[in-house]
């Protein structure tokens, strides 16, 4: 399947200047539907009544972080399918493990850009043509 630059993206993170960040990286490669929600439960409210082609979500936010949601994503039959990319600014061996046990399909370390991140959505979406 090729990525479909027109799909709804949602960014999550609580960081308002770090949503700009991958916001304008998005742009950059091409995506122009893109969301955002401050925490892990702002985006499962938001992914329960939309239907998102990617989520790129941090791992540290609170009151519901980033692993919370994908556990919830992963476990809710309407939104397991979701292609999801975790953001952290930590490459802890067992983050990435226990990322990837809850169903993460990538995994970015911080700081990234642009070219990291799209190797990382021709990553989930193998097929993807190159900008």
């Amino acid at each position: 399947m090729a990525v479909d630059l027109s799909m709804s993206v949602l960014v999550v993170d609580d960081y308002n200047t770090m949503i700009r960040i991958i916001r304008n990286l998005l742009k950059q490669l091409g995506f122009e539907n893109i969301d955002d929600a401050s925490d892990g439960s702002a985006a499962l409210d938001k992914m329960r009544g939309k239907k998102y082609g990617l989520v790129i979500s941090d791992w540290n936010m609170e009151p519901m972080t980033g692993y919370d949601l994908l556990k919830e994503v992963r476990a809710d039959p309407n939104l397991a399918t979701t292609p999801f990319i975790m953001i952290t600014a930590e490459s802890k061996t067992e983050n990435v493990i226990a990322a990837k046990k809850a169903g993460v399909n990538n995994y970015i370390v911080k700081p990234f850009n642009a070219a990291t991140l799209k190797t990382k959505i021709e990553a989930v979406f193998p097929d993807m043509a190159t900008a």
